[in-house]
């Protein structure tokens, strides 16, 4: 990122992706290797464990209920090591990525190894973060399954008032709330690697750097949104459901184009939020001491960090 500190507020959302774009070019190698090792098998796994679980619902649904505990058992132990992976390397590719790009900001030395050992100390902190994130959209699904219930009580009775209210409210968490809480997640994140805060202290500190910049974070988390699940409603139209529409060798290519597609934006996606984190930091008149930033990466490193104040802003007034 070349832009001084204070014209990056004046981003617009084409320029933003566009400045996110250009950064791989800055070290390829490294973010082939970060692409190859963790945001592939990231995306593979959220679009193929539906190739795994289609077949065990399917003998399910086929069999009595006294009879389908064995594909019951499978199913739940396959959902739950698959949750832990999609957190995992969830977590392990925003700390990997986030890292490099501010190591970039800074003019720290990059490279694959480099990141890789900073990120047990980085996964911590974006761990504890993540909890708090998830106690969040606890309430927000308890709310969410509220008013379906409701919905479906409105339409069992045939009260068309409650049907029309769960549906705008639905759409309302959903559109907004939903949008809301994973703008809000993934500016954590980056504040849990970048400054030495985390767990709740980093998620008021990206509620307020949220302010003014609401409206751009939900136009770049929908859009992330809508892609990601365009994609794996084209996967699992065509390559999941597709057998007896589509042959095989047609179904890898799709499956194949598809992955890479996912690939390409899940990485993006996260270039997108740390860029989106500088731009927040500017639109407050926040500047960034690199000089400050660059000790904190390297304490992650275990190098020699001076007694001082971390990566505390300074105010472009003063």
């Amino acid at each position: 990122m070349d832009l001084a500190t204070e014209e990056l507020q004046f981003l617009t959302i084409p320029e933003i992706l566009k400045e996110s774009i250009s950064i791989p070019k800055q070290s390829p190698k490294t973010f082939q290797l970060i692409t190859v090792a963790l945001i592939f098998p990231l995306s593979f796994a959220i679009l193929a464990h539906s190739l795994f679980t289609h077949p065990l619902l399917d003998q399910i649904q086929d069999h009595p209920s006294s009879q389908n505990t064995h594909q019951w058992t499978l199913l739940l132990v396959f959902q739950f090591f698959y949750l832990i992976f999609l957190f995992a390397f969830s977590l392990l590719s925003t700390a990997a990525v986030v890292f490099t790009v501010a190591s970039l900001y800074t003019s720290k030395p990059v490279s694959f190894s480099s990141t890789t050992s900073a990120i047990p100390q980085v996964f911590k902190r974006l761990f504890i973060t993540f909890l708090w994130v998830c106690l969040l959209m606890l309430v927000y699904n308890s709310v969410f399954l509220l008013f379906l219930v409701i919905l479906i009580v409105g339409i069992d009775i045939q009260n068309t008032l409650l049907v029309l209210f769960s549906l705008m409210v639905i759409g309302v968490l959903f559109l907004v709330v939903h949008v809301y809480i994973t703008a809000l997640w993934h500016l954590a994140s980056v504040v849990s690697v970048l400054e030495p805060v985390y767990g709740l202290v980093a998620m008021k500190k990206s509620y307020e750097l949220l302010k003014g910049k609401i409206r751009v974070a939900g136009v770049l988390v929908f859009g992330y949104l809508s892609i990601c699940g365009l994609v794996s409603v084209v996967f699992a139209t065509v390559v999941v459901h597709g057998g007896d529409k589509y042959g095989v060798f047609t179904r890898i290519v799709v499956g194949g184009f598809l992955v890479g597609a996912l690939v390409i934006v899940n990485l993006v996606g996260l270039l997108v939020q740390s860029v989106f984190y500088y731009v927040c930091k500017s639109y407050h008149h926040q500047g960034i001491d690199k000089t400050a930033l660059h000790e904190h990466l390297g304490g992650y490193l275990g190098e020699y960090v001076p007694l001082k104040s971390n990566i505390q802003m300074e105010n472009l007034d003063a």
